[in-house]
């Protein structure tokens, strides 16, 4: 098989395309707008130190092994389990909640304040892993060429699962847990997807059972970004070009079929077959200019938050702080319910920090830290204006001092923030909205922008936008469905 793909965009679905492809045959060429490979899950080194920009763990990590044996490879990249999975500190509480896939262990944490975890974790793991179990190959891992065969393949799902179709992820939590403390920590996970638990579908639910007891939490040994690195490599052996800092800006069609992109310095590139790793829904907006998707109609979409995400080293090592941490505020309900459109709440910022150099020396100077700190922020249709980050970053330095009893404000030797306004402007996220496109009814599965292009034939879409959705994980699946799609073009 000779036929030439063009992938738009080097994320990780975009590569894990290309790989899948390179090895079936296809000859591959990769152009990408950024000077690196990686998409979201990207890497900055500066001042001696190394963050993940993104991503900081897997989960899922089945998936991964799988491609690797779809490509006849070995996985390109060293990993480890994780455990705890993360630990969570409430503000004005010492105590530290460390999430162990041991329930007994887990449990034990939770005998003061809530007696009967154990039992409730178990009864609601058995659901969410019944849930998984019953949906995951059909509805997740399936195309689907309409609406009517999405339907058609949800009538074959357990009708025992009806119910969590209309309750939140909060409710489904509310019902098998007591304490606020276990509802909120359980609830997190849902934050994953990019939204809230109060806004986000209790059948995602399903999650808490991959994250406890199906797979786990996965860290890559020397930071996220060797799983990129380590599929770059591979494309390289299969002689995959991969061309940086080249915008696709326009297009050429001849008879219903996409003839040409165009770059901004007016190349022209060609190409049997197209494959789109940029934002699916942003892609048909910007550059196919499809009505369905104008501006307009983007933002009546429902799309996920923004993140504050910022770097720090710091020439101190923090032995009192775990690999993977969240700190939570005494307001969850109110934060939750306003932190995607209320500029205000960030005040009490709820956030994530991840000290890479726990397990990976390499990545900070001897005696130093690598810190990357995450917080849920509106996106830029309802915080357009970040002039006031330097002041929201310190307000989170100074929680964090607060909370681990060791002031780091003192020993920071580099920062980098970024704001939804980089999201947006580096990787082309609408309204720098961090995962794309939120996870919905009527945005998941048939009612996801397809990853297959509705007016050209010769074109697809790989990543969070489309299907099955946001995630490492679901981006390798994509890049399977994808990649199922192209050869059943080539081949008609």
């Amino acid at each position: 098989m000779n036929k030439k793909v063009l992938v738009v965009g080097a994320g990780l679905g975009g590569l894990a395309t290309a790989l899948r492809l390179a090895k079936k045959g296809f000859k591959v060429e990769v152009i990408e707008k950024n000077s690196r490979a990686g998409g979201r899950l990207n890497q900055i080194k500066k001042d001696g130190f190394t963050f993940d920009t993104g991503p900081s763990f897997f989960s899922m990590s089945y998936e991964f092994q799988e491609f690797a044996k779809d490509c006849n490879i070995d996985i390109p990249f060293k990993f480890f389990e994780l455990d705890p999975l993360y630990a969570v500190n409430f503000s004005n509480s010492p105590q530290i909640f460390h999430m162990h896939k041991d329930i007994k262990k887990l449990a034990e944490q939770f005998k003061d304040i809530e007696p009967e975890f154990e039992a409730n974790m178990v009864r609601y793991l058995r659901k969410s892993g019944k849930l998984f179990h019953d949906t995951v190959d059909l509805v997740i891992k399936n195309n689907f060429d309409s609406r009517f065969s999405y339907f058609t393949t949800l009538m074959r799902v357990n009708p025992m699962h009806i119910p969590v179709l209309f309750r939140s992820f909060w409710q489904e939590v509310m019902q098998n847990f007591s304490s606020k403390e276990a509802q909120q920590i359980v609830s997190l996970v849902a934050f994953f997807l990019g939204r809230t638990p109060f806004d986000t579908m209790a059948i995602y639910t399903l999650l808490s059972y991959t994250e406890f007891q199906h797979d786990g939490y996965f860290n890559v040994e020397g930071g996220m970004y060797k799983i990129v690195e380590g599929i770059v490599d591979e494309l390289k052996k299969e002689d995959v070009k991969i061309t940086y800092n080249t915008e696709i800006v326009s297009y050429i069609e001849n008879n219903k079929k996409l003839d040409h992109l165009v770059d901004s310095a007016g190349k022209k590139w060609t190409a049997d077959v197209v494959l789109v790793n940029a934002d699916a829904a942003v892609f048909r907006s910007r550059i196919f200019q499809r009505k369905a998707y104008s501006a307009t109609k983007l933002d009546k979409m429902k799309w996920t938050m923004g993140y504050l995400t910022f770097y720090l080293g710091i020439k101190c090592k923090l032995p009192q702080v775990n690999h993977h941490n969240y700190y939570l505020g005494t307001n969850f309900e109110e934060y939750a319910n306003n932190v995607q459109q209320n500029p205000g709440s960030l005040q009490k910022p709820y956030y994530y920090v991840n000290v890479l150099s726990k397990h990976n020396l390499e990545c900070a100077p001897e005696g130093c830290e690598s810190l990357l700190f995450v917080c849920p922020v509106p996106n830029l249709h309802y915080k357009p204006d970040w002039g006031d980050k330097d002041s929201i970053v310190n307000s989170i330095i100074t929680d964090f001092s607060k909370r681990i009893k060791k002031d780091i404000e003192p020993e920071v030797i580099s920062k980098t923030i970024y704001t939804p306004l980089e999201w947006q402007n580096q990787f082309n996220l609408h309204r720098g909205s961090g995962l794309g496109l939120a996870h919905n009814m009527y945005q998941i599965g048939a009612f996801r922008p397809a990853n297959f292009d509705e007016k050209f034939k010769n074109v697809f879409y790989v990543g969070a936008s489309t299907v099955p959705g946001a995630g490492l994980p679901m981006s390798i699946i994509s890049s399977k469905l994808a990649c199922r799609r192209i050869e059943k073009f080539s081949n008609s």
